[in-house]
């Protein structure tokens, strides 16, 4: 008998696919969560289709999570999986190409049938030799339809509760794969089915036999260990998405800034995550409206600020194309809003479970009138907590909106996350009236930073209105009057510039003697962080500027370019960013690397469109 050997990695990739209702997300979430505690860096990318009932056994239905774990820094999900866990033919059929040389597919034989295989659109009975899948990957048949039936006969499950069971088999496999220990993975779901005790019994069974089938059978040569990251400070961390990062982002600053939060939202995918998170946490005081339409939801949102809450409401390309004459009346109000726009694939309803990087013209110049606003953009799923907590405290400290741009890619996807502590949190200065302003102008502001002071109900002394028509500027009433509206509109924008003087420079990465820069803004930045790096080793120096801070730009931005010979924008869209640059920093060629399918970019390609340059 061979003996079993254990292989350590530095990294390796797991890529779970099958039907929508195989549960492949939840598989995948649990194996990254796992995968976290134990010291992983982790990223993770679930793909999905928009239907709510996909064409089962079709390509078009097939829905897939790639977790990529690491004991060094991990920026994307990868490009290529070691391991594909394949639930049906259509899983394997999308994904057998994405499986790296002398990796290893399992796959669920019991789904392998010929009906099967002509859902697949297989014209042979061999769908393997038909892909012509390399034979030095390993495949691993696997009756896991049979196996979890097994598992579950006595369960008092019906048959489909218990198929729909066999992602737990495939878990209960990988994490005897990667010698992750059962107790974490059993934490796990008893935490999410603790009030589904029959549920959770038969979960935690099958998942243990799935775990045991492995380790009795043996059924590889090798099994992989993934030591915890060597570059991971002290202290708690756990695997986030940015949805749920971003709604604990605006938790932290209405604690920071002892304010009530308050969101007024409409579902709309990939964004109602956020919602839903902040409908749960009532218990830190969080006030939730889901409003009648997108239109409904952010001016619920306007008048809690009105009322002296951190405002806030959430969407997606659509609804912020629908909510932009609310977002002039904030900005014409000057009032402290928060505006999360996870982005998708357009236009109109285009592809909703899809990402792309298309909303940012929209974010910058979507609103009727001279109408800046703040435009921040966020790069990872956990720092989707710093950047919305940075945009309350921008929001609350400028009176002014400020929109945060994520997108499907990091909203959805998970990484590893530090539990940061309140106390270590910049502080949040909401820019209140001040007592000794007794008899001033409601209007007042800051003749440096140009923000409006903040009063609101219940301030004595400042009752006021407020609405969508022209002010004078000293007096605060209404006004028609040609140069008042010009200054009010320089006021407003001068504004907006001044935050440049409250936000971080722009930093650079890579070879510090590039003649080429790299340049990329919000969740483009562990693919062209890696890109980069890789680069730089074949010897091609290049720099990276990656970008979250657009409107203003950071105050180094211009004098950074324009030190580089090449600057090559990379996005996911047709070359927005790349347009707006042009707009700020003259003297320039901005050159353009783009992609527009709705999936996020590849290191590989990257890559390889960079040495073209």
């Amino acid at each position: 008998m061979v003996k079993q050997q254990s292989i350590e990695l530095e990294q390796a990739v797991v890529r779970f696919s099958g039907d929508s209702g195989d549960g492949m997300q939840l598989t995948g979430s649990l194996f990254s969560s796992i995968s976290a505690v134990l010291g992983n860096e982790i990223s993770t990318f679930p793909d999905f289709p928009s239907e709510i009932r996909a064409p089962h056994g079709e390509i078009g239905g097939v829905s897939s999570c790639q977790v990529h774990v690491g004991s060094g820094k991990v920026y994307t999900p990868g490009d290529q999986a070691d391991i594909l866990v394949a639930m049906n033919p259509a899983a394997l059929k999308v994904n057998a190409k994405d499986v790296k040389k002398h990796g290893a597919i399992i796959y669920d034989v019991d789904s392998f049938e010929k009906k099967d295989l002509e859902k697949a659109t297989f014209t042979t009975d061999n769908p393997f030799a038909e892909l012509n899948i390399s034979d030095t990957i390993q495949l691993i048949p696997l009756q896991l339809t049979t196996l979890t039936k097994e598992s579950l006969k006595d369960s008092g499950l019906d048959n489909k509760a218990i198929v729909r069971s066999k992602n737990m088999f495939a878990l209960g496999l990988a994490c005897w794969l990667f010698n992750q220990p059962m107790e974490q993975a059993i934490h796990l779901l008893e935490t999410k089915f603790n009030d589904k005790q029959s549920l959770l019994a038969s979960n935690i069974k099958v998942l243990t036999d799935g775990y045991n089938y492995g380790n009795n059978l043996h059924l590889t040569l090798s099994r992989f260990i993934v030591d915890k990251s060597h570059d991971v400070q002290k202290g708690r961390y756990t695997s986030i998405n940015g949805n749920t990062a971003a709604a604990y982002g605006l938790i932290a600053a209405a604690e920071k800034a002892g304010l009530p939060l308050f969101l007024g939202s409409y579902p709309i995918t990939p964004a109602t995550d956020i919602m839903q998170e902040l409908a749960a946490r009532k218990d830190v005081g969080a006030k939730v409206v889901q409003a009648e339409d997108e239109i409904a939801g952010i001016t619920t949102a306007i008048g809690a600020a009105f009322a002296g809450n951190l405002a806030a409401t959430n969407t997606s390309g659509p609804g912020l194309a629908l909510k932009s004459e609310a977002i002039g009346l904030a900005v014409m109000a000057e009032l402290p809003l928060v505006i999360v726009d996870v982005q998708r694939a357009g236009p109109s309803t285009g592809m909703p479970t899809k990402t792309e990087q298309t909303d940012l013209l929209q974010a910058l110049y979507g609103r009727n009138g001279e109408c800046p606003a703040v435009v921040i953009a966020a790069s990872t799923p956990a720092n989707c907590f710093h950047y919305t907590y940075m945009a309350s405290k921008i929001a609350l400290e400028h009176s002014t909106p400020v929109i945060v741009l994520t997108d499907a890619f990091i909203g959805n996807g998970s990484s590893l996350w530090k539990l940061p502590k309140l106390a270590e949190l910049p502080a949040i200065k909401p820019n209140f009236v001040k007592p000794d302003m007794q008899g001033c102008k409601v209007t007042a502001r800051d003749e440096v930073t140009k923000a409006r002071y903040w009063s609101f109900p219940g301030m004595e002394g400042f009752l006021h209105r407020n609405g969508g028509l022209e002010k004078d500027y000293d007096k605060g009433s209404i006004s028609t009057e040609a140069r008042n509206h010009e200054k009010m509109v320089k006021t407003r924008a001068a504004k907006i510039d001044y935050i440049a003087n409250v936000i971080p420079d722009v930093e650079i990465v890579g070879d510090k003697d590039a003649d080429t820069l790299v340049i990329g803004w919000g969740s483009t930045v562990g693919h062209l962080t890696t890109a980069v790096e890789e680069l730089n080793k074949k010897g091609k120096k290049m720099a990276l500027a990656q970008f979250t801070y657009i409107n203003p730009l950071p105050k180094n931005a211009a004098e950074v370019i324009r030190k580089y010979k090449k600057v090559v924008v990379c996005e996911l869209n047709t070359g927005q960013f790349a347009t707006y640059l042009r707009s700020q920093v003259q003297g320039v060629e901005f050159l353009q690397c783009n992609k527009i399918q709705g999936q996020p970019f590849t290191v590989a390609e990257l890559v390889e469109n960079l040495m073209c340059q």
